[in-house]
């Protein structure tokens, strides 16, 4: 379940910057506001998604070899 809630947590983060990034970009047709759209919604999701997937991997191993040991 732990892992099915990131797992949520994540897409439904995804959407967020979808929606908030590049939907106002593509609606308003300036290619510019979609350059800058885009670079918005790769830098959010590499830092916040990104680094949230290492702290899951992170949290999963610490978990394992607390189990384990």
């Amino acid at each position: 379940l732990r892992l099915w809630a990131l797992s949520l947590a994540h897409s439904q983060l995804a959407k967020v910057f979808f929606d908030n990034c590049l939907i106002p970009g593509l609606m308003s047709g300036s290619a510019i506001m979609m350059f800058f759209g885009f670079f918005v919604f790769i830098m959010a999701t590499v830092a916040v998604l990104m680094m949230m997937d290492l702290l899951e991997c992170s949290l999963h191993t610490l978990r394992l070899h607390w189990v384990e040991f």
